[in-house]
């Protein structure tokens, strides 16, 4: 990549290879879905309803919204590397607390721990924006999340295997090897990116509303939101889809889970390929259009009478489609409206569009009962990639009024 600094792997002293950005990416998205079909199993181990379970996915993403408030204006006071390791030895501290827990409740409460690990997949994107500017970061951002998409569409095919093989607390296990593994790589790769800073955190923070005034961070943050937003509906929600509306076995269902991640790396990798080349905006467009339009084929398809679990997860390509070409390139948007306040923006927009994943996959849990099929889930998912849509036509209107080249 042009004008990209001087990395050696495995040396500190310079910025992280891409592969240690990619493994810190991935492991958060791994931690947020491995489980996801043991959820049944689960919930028969800690002789709980499956509501309660899935609340193991909206408050892992509830405190991953809050954490990220404060991850990002923490990193750019003390650089990205020591809350990275901070970060992931929590992480791994709570994961092992997991394998031990007596009651659903306490397996809640570490559950909600684990959501430290999400200074990964902050910190990565900052530490792009802080090698490279803005079209190259959306580029790179791109290529990054294009690898870590592998993740979450390999480790619920993994999750569901090794549930059926060795039980539900197999998937915890391999995630404290792979936090512990991922852990030594950031001590032995990452050196710091973060510019020295010349400002208390108190200032900094004090600086935070700056962004929240800036009809294009509002612009691009709705984007990357919304369209995240019917990914993390489809979280909350396609887990009783598969099992109890078409009957998927926790194998079958992982396998079938990872759909969007399909689409999610191909988007991604178009990202990569052609960002610089068209600029960020028309690739959010893209984006949004796509996604929004395989819903409403699915849409139209089940009301037809196609309703089989093939045109539900089949259509979810395009819902990953649409996330891999919005959401590197709405972050790269987010990230340079101030380029001072990169872990700012990074840890605020992740919160908000994390904090709006959470209500969703919550509303999303809620609305599927028996008898209403996945109806209630498309059409959520359907409505949220369409905002959009809108989101982004925010920017556009915001930018013709500034002029291409000039501040906000």
């Amino acid at each position: 990549m042009p004008h990209a600094p001087l990395v050696r792997f495995l040396d500190r002293t310079t910025p992280p290879h891409i592969v240690t950005l990619v493994l810190l990416a991935g492991l958060s998205a791994a931690a947020m879905n491995i489980f996801l079909p043991s959820l049944p199993s689960m919930a028969t181990h800690f002789d709980a309803d499956y509501r309660v379970l899935q609340l193991s996915v909206t408050l892992y993403l509830a405190v991953n919204a809050v954490l990220q408030i404060f991850i990002g204006p923490l990193s750019d006071r003390l650089g990205r590397r020591p809350v990275l390791l901070g970060a992931f030895a929590l992480f791994v501290l709570f994961t092992v607390g997991i394998l031990f827990a007596p009651t659903v409740e306490v397996f809640l409460l570490l559950r909600m721990g684990q959501a430290a690990v999400v200074a990964g997949m902050v910190l990565s994107r900052a530490i792009v924006r802080d090698m490279v500017p803005q079209d190259q970061a959306a580029s790179m951002i791109g290529y990054v999340t294009m690898g870590m998409a592998l993740v979450p569409m390999v480790s619920p095919v993994i999750g569901g295997l090794m549930d059926e093989a060795f039980g539900w607390r197999s998937n915890f296990v391999l995630l404290i090897v792979l936090g512990m593994a991922v852990t030594w790589l950031v001590w032995a790769d990452l050196g710091e990116t973060a510019g020295k800073p010349d400002q208390t955190l108190r200032e900094q923070m004090r600086e935070a509303p700056e962004l929240l005034t800036s009809p294009r961070f509002w612009g691009y943050n709705l984007a990357a939101t919304f369209a995240s937003g019917a990914f993390f509906a489809y979280l909350g929600g396609a887990p009783y889809v598969g099992s109890e509306v078409f009957g998927l076995s926790p194998a079958m269902l992982g396998l079938f889970f990872g759909a969007p991640a399909v689409g999610y790396m191909a988007g991604n990798a178009i990202s990569g390929m052609f960002s610089v080349r068209y600029g960020i905006n028309a690739m959010i467009v893209t984006g949004t259009v796509l996604s929004s339009g395989g819903l409403l084929a699915a849409l139209l398809l089940f009301y037809s009478g196609f309703e089989t679990v093939y045109v539900f997860f089949g259509f979810m390509v395009f819902v990953g489609l649409g996330n891999g070409l919005v959401l590197p390139n709405a972050t790269a948007g987010m990230l340079s409206v101030r380029p001072r306040l990169a872990g700012t923006a990074s840890g605020l927009g992740g919160a908000m569009m994390i904090g709006g994943g959470a209500a969703l996959s919550a509303l999303a849990a809620a609305l599927l009962v028996p008898g209403a099929g996945a109806y209630p889930l498309i059409w959520m998912m359907f409505l949220t990639s369409t905002a959009a849509i809108g989101a982004i036509c925010v920017v556009l209107w915001r930018e013709r009024q500034l002029g291409l080249s000039r501040p906000e």
